[in-house]
């Protein structure tokens, strides 16, 4: 064992076994002894800023980095091997079947999500680190239920997602400081594979999710230099993209490429997040109250302007401007239905296309098809990089402007109870990934319908058809109504209990919680071994 780390978890011993060697044991602590203090206390700087904010103060673009805006010269690395030509990427967890699926699916690439996809249980983080080991090895044939899995011939290429800055990984501590959940993923994958990713032709690839501020991007460009000289990787070998899913990096999207600019593939417009960090960021601004979550599409104002200015800055400094998530999945016995939720993606797909983004997110494989189709007619080359959108204006207002049509229903606060207690008590149970009404979930839903509950009650709002105002009790009301139709094979009673008191606590809050994972991971740890005492209370 290496001297001051500590495994506080028994779970999942063969993959422990595997992943948790010595070296990379040594290799974990290297960077929390390094660049632990450093996230301390940028996450410290999230809530200066969120006080701020509070008080009434506006976000902006930052004046002390206008010259990194305006300067034309600075570009940022050629696309990685393999990362050319990204028009489709599928994205999902990390268990076998899905890997093997996912590779499989026909998609350029394939983001493994150890993030919002995943419920981060002990044994789902190591054996998915196992997955993508013998993925990249082609070692991940299996037979289950009688049924052969075996990867393709020419599978997508793989791209890794870890957890955001603001989660710890409390299974594994260091100096008996619990480690980044973020440095935690990230580590492990890149020290298991990053050469062997290389001497296959490709790279060690990811996604970074939840950044606020150029300084969290600096901070993940100094890890990669550090770890590429740690394995005795040439710099600049690593390629790292970055989901704009925060409203505060909506103002820094050219500072944060600057950042990341010798490891940089480009940036992502991380929809559902953004639309959750929009509400919490503005939590003290009653004219940033949001309708129905279906309202707030893509076309709205604060969402089309993100989106024009995130492809003019990437194309700016050629890199992939990627587009968001289809989390569409395929109505079955309903072909009608079917077709009208596919002439959906159809739409979705050709407006980011026609916008000039170079690439976009499905969840499901069979919605593959569709999305490549629209890409192959309208994307003829392996990118955009050309299409520089120079007619593009965006100003601050615009990306502030909460001119949203459309109005809080009854239905529409029945739907985010449902999918808000659906989706955490299947998380609580290990699964962080799951389809609801023909929709493929993931924490950044549950986030929305969480911070939109909370954003009504605060509020008082009215529902536009019942006219009923909105109040804790209303909600009560519905999380008891509906907590015991969602119990399954898969959401236990004892995971809606604890889910649906915690629900009905955030929306009694002042203010609501960062985030809904950080809340319940105590949950897990405790179940994975954890001392108890590490469960802080949240009801």
């Amino acid at each position: 064992m290496v001297e001051g780390v500590q495994i506080h978890s028994s779970q999942a011993k063969e993959a422990q076994q595997q992943i948790l060697t010595e070296d990379a044991l040594k290799f974990l602590a290297a960077l929390h002894r390094t660049f632990e203090s450093t996230r301390q206390s940028l996450l410290v700087a999230r809530e200066t800023v969120q006080q701020r904010l509070d008080a009434g103060q506006q976000l902006d673009f930052p004046p002390e980095t206008a010259h990194i805006r305006a300067d034309p010269s600075w570009l940022c690395a050629p696309p990685g091997p393999g990362l050319e030509d990204r028009r489709v990427e599928i994205t999902g967890p990390t268990d076998r079947k899905m890997v093997i699926n996912a590779l499989n699916s026909g998609t350029k690439t394939f983001m493994a999500d150890f993030e919002d996809a995943n419920s981060p249980t002990f044994a789902n983080m190591l054996n998915g680190q196992v997955n993508l080991r013998d993925a990249i090895r082609r070692q991940i044939d299996f037979e289950s239920g009688g049924k052969s899995y075996k990867l393709k011939e020419n599978p997508a290429v793989l791209i890794v997602r870890p957890r955001g800055w603001h989660l710890d990984e409390p299974r594994v501590t260091v100096d008996n400081q619990p480690m980044s959940a973020s440095l935690f993923d990230f580590a492990l994958y890149f020290f298991h594979n990053a050469h062997e990713l290389v001497k296959r032709g490709s790279g060690p690839y990811f996604y970074l999710p939840k950044m606020e501020h150029y300084l969290e991007a600096r901070l993940w460009n100094d890890v990669f230099n550090f770890s590429q000289s740690y394995i005795g990787m040439p710099h600049g070998t690593i390629r790292a993209t970055v989901l704009i899913e925060t409203l505060p990096a909506a103002f820094q999207m050219e500072e944060i490429l600057f950042e990341l600019r010798t490891h940089s593939a480009g940036l992502n417009c991380g929809r559902w997040d953004y639309i959750f960090s929009f509400i919490k960021r503005r939590r003290a601004d009653r004219s940033a109250v949001l309708p129905d979550r279906k309202d707030v599409t893509m076309e709205v104002g604060f969402m089309d302007a993100y989106v024009r200015l995130l492809i003019q800055t990437c194309h700016k400094r050629r890199v992939a401007a990627m587009g968001g998530m289809s989390a569409q999945i395929p109505i079955k016995n309903d072909p009608k239905a079917n077709e009208v939720a596919m002439a959906k993606v159809r739409a979705d797909k050709l407006r980011e296309v026609t916008n000039g983004h170079d690439g976009t997110w499905i969840a499901h494989p069979l919605i593959n098809d569709i999305a490549m189709e629209i890409f192959n007619k309208y994307m003829l080359g392996p990118n955009q990089y050309h299409v520089r959108r120079e007619d593009v204006k965006v100003a601050a207002a615009d990306l502030l402007n909460t001119n949203v049509p459309g109005q809080i229903t009854s239905e529409g606060v029945r739907s985010n109870v449902a999918t808000s207690l659906a989706y955490s008590g299947a998380w609580l149970g290990g699964n962080g990934c799951i389809p609801l009404n023909w929709l493929m979930e993931d924490a950044a839903t549950a986030e929305i319908t969480r911070i939109q509950l909370w954003q009504w009650v605060k509020y008082g709002m009215r529902t536009a058809d019942t006219g009923e105002v909105i109040t804790a009790a209303y909600i009560d009301k519905l999380v008891d109504e509906i907590a015991p139709t969602l119990k399954s094979a898969t959401i236990t009673e004892e995971n809606l209990d604890i889910v649906s008191r915690y629900l009905k606590a955030q929306v009694r809050r002042e203010w609501p919680s960062e985030f809904l994972t950080s809340d319940l991971m105590g949950y897990l740890a405790v179940r994975d071994g954890c001392p108890a005492a590490w469960q802080r209370s949240v009801l």
